[in-house]
């Protein structure tokens, strides 16, 4: 029997379950002067996987984890996938009627089983001595790469309240990849407005002018060589981290086609940013959205595509009152941001002068993406049609290119017109007349007439 993705993250998971449900025990077992088959959890030999399959081998393997480390990943990860090995942390303390303070834990509001803080992370790696606890602490700070990579973190707390008492926070991301093989992204939210956005088309389809395609493969070539650039040439001293570019021209020219395929050919999600749950008429809040998304896409390899950017990247405004002083400290905040943000940020506006000066300055690349030339235009046309439907006879791409000037967004939406047409009429021969009305309706949109 063929073994699938789940089968294989399956065994995986159970055998590092097991090794945490036998630390656990042998933690308490100390604790309680019980005894116990083990004098130290750390005479617990880790289980050993050769399943190179499972994305959880990868993982310890890829950041080399000691014994510590793969403890507190497999104790954050256990609430999602075998609650039950957390239960014998509710045990009470019958002197106080209450539960162990130095187990740690909080309640959830919907889950109903134990759910670890930092506290119980180091309960469990030091028990009460105060030398291990500040030894292992280390594993919580801003350098440690479970937060660097945004793979482990405490949530916040509140009152002035100990720092430990944060829930121990994994990655949903992770979480995914752990168990089911496969990472859906991030989803579209309140806290997280921003879409995962792709494209069926490849890089073969996408029809620009030379320079346009010389500057955007800057982009992708910063991708695949950023990371010897910067650490192994030892460059991330004197330039800032991450790419920033601004692609700019009339709508329909392929601005978020090509970021799609720019993820696609890097292997690399993309967000298209929902500016309308961004930005907001109360002072402090967009900034607030803004970092909710920075703080999200932190180290995850995303690009971060903001689409009609001038809404939020324009032009500062003279300050005439305090709300203006406001907005100029958010995009002041926003550049900030962005300068410090490691992934690939792209904004697209149909005016370049739109968008403050301040940006473009930092901007590793400015790509103008114009109307297509009658060259390009042809192949648009020919790259759009379906490929079950004909064509009539007197259908001449070549002069339909030449004459009508039009964008590879407006030949789209022609050709879904005309499509619709054959269609209603019960035939697949896609006619002049229609493509000609198309081409009509499309000119009536920009208040322009067909001649």
């Amino acid at each position: 029997m063929v073994k699938t993705i789940t089968d294989i993250n399956a065994a995986v998971l159970q055998r590092e379950v097991q090794w945490l449900e036998k630390i656990i025990l042998t933690r308490l077992n100390i604790f309680f002067d019980q005894a116990s088959e083990y004098s130290s959890i750390f005479e617990i030999t880790p289980p050993v996987h050769t399943e190179q399959e499972a994305a959880y081998t990868r993982f310890i393997h890829h950041y080399q984890m000691c014994i510590p480390e793969r403890i507190v990943l497999i104790m954050a990860l256990a609430p999602h996938i075998q609650p039950d090995v957390l239960d014998p942390f509710f045990f009470k303390n019958s002197e106080y009627d209450r539960g162990f303070t130095e187990f740690g834990g909080i309640r959830g509001i919907s889950h109903g089983g134990f759910l670890p803080n930092g506290e119980t992370a180091l309960f469990l790696l030091a028990g009460r001595e105060i030398e291990q606890r500040l030894k292992f602490m280390h594993l919580f700070c801003a350098d440690h790469f479970f937060s660097v990579d945004q793979i482990i973190t405490l949530g916040p707390v509140s009152n002035d309240e100990p720092i430990m008492s944060g829930a121990l926070k994994i990655s949903r991301e992770l979480v995914e990849t752990f168990t089911i093989g496969k990472n859906y992204g991030a989803k579209f939210s309140i806290d997280f407005p921003a879409k995962l956005i792709t494209t069926q088309l490849n890089w073969k389809d996408l029809v620009l002018p030379a320079r346009t395609l010389e500057q955007v493969d800057e982009i992708k070539t910063w991708v695949e060589h950023s990371h010897v650039l910067m650490n192994d040439w030892g460059m991330d001293k004197k330039l800032k981290p991450g790419f920033k570019s601004l692609f700019y021209g009339p709508p329909g020219t392929g601005k978020t086609l090509t970021a799609c395929l720019l993820g696609k050919l890097c292997d690399m999600d993309v967000y298209r940013i929902d500016l309308s749950m961004i930005i907001s008429k109360y002072i402090g809040e967009t900034e607030k959205n803004l970092s909710k998304i920075f703080d999200a896409a932190e180290h995850k390899n995303w690009i971060l595509f903001f689409d009609e950017a001038d809404a939020l990247f324009g032009r500062r405004t003279s300050v005439s009152d305090a709300h203006d002083r406001f907005a100029n400290q958010e995009v002041s905040y926003l550049l900030q941001r962005i300068e410090d943000f490691n992934g690939v940020v792209i904004l697209a506006t149909n005016l370049k002068s739109n968008i403050d000066d301040a940006f473009t300055r930092r901007f590793q690349s400015v790509i103008y993406f114009p109307v297509p030339a009658p060259d390009e235009r042809l192949k648009l046309w020919m790259n759009a049609f379906p490929e079950k439907a004909m064509r009539e006879e007197n259908l001449n791409l070549h002069q339909i290119a030449l004459k009508y000037e039009l964008t590879g967004g407006t030949i789209m939406n022609v050709i879904r017109y005309s499509s619709l047409m054959t269609l209603k009429r019960n035939e697949n021969k896609i006619i002049l007349k229609d493509i000609e009305q198309g081409i009509r309706r499309e000119y009536m949109k920009e208040g322009k007439v067909l001649v």
